[in-house]
């Protein structure tokens, strides 16, 4: 244990124990470590990982500073008890900035400073498919440019997802119950795994603790294994840097079982057993039943609604980044939540983002084997993705603080066009969203000084950038007197452009150095 060993800033450092057999080691055996740098020590949990006659324990950590650091393991089991060793953490791996925080109140960065927009897509239960269809996930995943994906640790009961699991995720009792008292192991394998594997792709798991989709029993286990469940999992998964925590996917169908003050505990329960302080928030399913997200231990807005105009003032009203990972998705089914087009989600990411929040993707179309995206995962089939890649290109070649909203009156700007168009700016860089509206001149949210200026027209479906001149500013035929003589005195900008007079597009206007 005392050989010096080396591990990269921000992956994984694990210690592996082996033990004694005993009746049940996910409750007889507690085992910690405490991880010393300097004078800061860090308490991280462990968790039996063992099978069969292999009875092991590990511990894992993730250093967040370079240099060598110490660690001694405490247990209540003497063979575990009092292991001691050393390692030394040197320098991130290219490409790896480690694990993501809120920043600039309503923005995201990673702990080295590297903006993260998060351009996000739903796949709830893929680890539970068969592993051809998850290489095939992985694989579209990588081709996609999507950064985030929501999943369930648990498998899902729902239309177009009544398949078995791939595993249960639990031990199987003699009467064929699944013990939740008792994890099976191989399952939480599985999916340490394929978290790892997102990892490699640069796309955040934003990992759903509970959810109402259930035929197993897993929402209503009891407020001990309930516990016990959230300790094995943060310790299992919380040293990866790519790990979001999402207490609940529909929170509040669960109220029955679970009310607002055991949500609260949850919260709780993987703050006590998450050293890291991964990002956690908590999904609704009514948009008139959200939870109380200006609670200290909710880091942002985890939102489901279609009504993303509404994006800044759920900015106000939180105070916290707004993630609206679920504004209905490209489809054909049957229920209007899964049925809009793709130019509409695509219409839809422009309007969320440029009203200073970050919007979320999912594809529900219809196929003979139920394999669609948003439960599934496998192939990506819509138009979407490709609009969104797009979107996330333009957007991290320029924005490093975030994305500020231009406000409508009714949220304390001073023009109305706010309303109905979006708009946003950072920095030097801003961009006007027109979405619906299809105007052949604008002076929206133009600079007001006569500078130097970048500026192109985007063609948010048909992808394209085109450089534009500068235009005279437009004047409204209502602000002119009978004689001709222009009323407004305070011009908005100091210069317009010219529009193609079609809906879906965007101007972007940047100083040039």
């Amino acid at each position: 244990m005392n050989q010096m060993q080396s591990v990269n800033q921000w992956d994984v450092f694990e210690v592996v124990i082996d033990g004694p057999s005993l009746n049940n080691p996910f409750i007889d055996a507690s085992i910690e470590a405490t991880f010393s740098y300097g004078h800061r020590e860090v308490p991280v949990k462990g968790f039996y990982d063992g099978e069969g006659n292999k009875h092991s324990w590990r511990v894992r950590f993730m250093p967040d500073t370079l240099g060598e650091w110490s660690f001694r393991i405490s247990s209540n089991i003497p063979a575990l008890d009092g292991k001691q060793g050393t390692f030394r953490c040197t320098a991130a791996r290219p490409g790896k900035h480690g694990p993501v925080r809120v920043r600039n109140q309503f923005h995201f960065a990673h702990a080295d400073g590297t903006p993260y927009l998060p351009f996000g897509t739903t796949c709830y239960a893929w680890t539970h498919q068969p592993l051809p269809m998850q290489t095939q996930t992985l694989a579209a995943l990588k081709a996609s440019g999507f950064n985030k994906i929501r999943m369930g640790v648990f498998p899902k009961h729902y239309i177009y997802n009544d398949n078995e699991a791939l595993m249960p995720m639990f031990q199987v009792s003699a009467d064929g119950k699944e013990d939740f008292d008792r994890p099976n192991v191989a399952a939480f394998r599985h999916l340490d795994q394929q978290v790892v594997a997102l990892r490699e792709l640069g796309v955040e798991a934003d990992i759903i603790l509970f959810h109402p989709y259930d035929r197993w029993g897993y929402c209503a286990m009891g407020e001990a294994s309930d516990h016990r469940y959230l300790r094995y999992l943060v310790a299992r998964l919380a040293a990866y840097a790519n790990v979001w925590w999402s207490l609940a996917n529909e929170y509040d169908f669960l109220l029955d079982v679970k009310p607002v003050a055991y949500w609260d505990g949850l919260f709780h329960v993987v703050e006590e057993c998450d050293p890291y302080r991964h990002l956690k928030s908590i999904h609704n399913g009514n948009p008139l039943q959200m939870y109380d997200h200006r609670k200290p231990w909710v880091d942002h807005v985890c939102v489901q609604n279609w009504d993303v105009k509404r994006t800044a003032e759920w900015r106000q009203t939180w105070g916290k980044p707004i993630v609206n990972d679920e504004p209905e998705y490209e489809g054909n089914i049957p229920r209007p939540w899964g049925n809009i087009s793709a130019r509409e989600l695509v219409h839809r990411y422009w309007i969320t983002v440029l009203r200073g929040g970050y919007c979320g993707h999912g594809e529900t179309f219809m196929h003979d084997e139920d394999l669609l995206w948003w439960a599934k995962g496998g192939e990506l089939r819509g138009e979407s993705w490709k609009r969104i890649a797009f979107m996330r290109k333009l957007l991290e070649e320029d924005v490093q603080r975030g994305l500020t909203p231009y406000l409508p009156p009714s949220l304390g700007g001073t023009r109305g066009e706010w309303s109905r168009v979006s708009g946003a700016q950072d920095g030097d860089v801003r961009y006007l969203y027109f979405g619906e509206h299809q105007p052949v001149q604008s002076a929206a949210g133009l600079p007001k000084d006569d500078g130097d200026y970048e500026i192109d027209l985007i063609d948010t479906w048909e992808m394209t950038v085109t450089p534009m001149d500068r235009a005279p500013l437009p004047v409204s035929p209502a602000l002119r007197g009978a004689n001709g003589v222009v009323h407004n005195t305070e011009p908005e900008a100091a210069f317009g452009v010219r529009l193609p007079g079609k809906p879906w597009q965007a101007v972007r206007v940047r100083r040039r150095n």
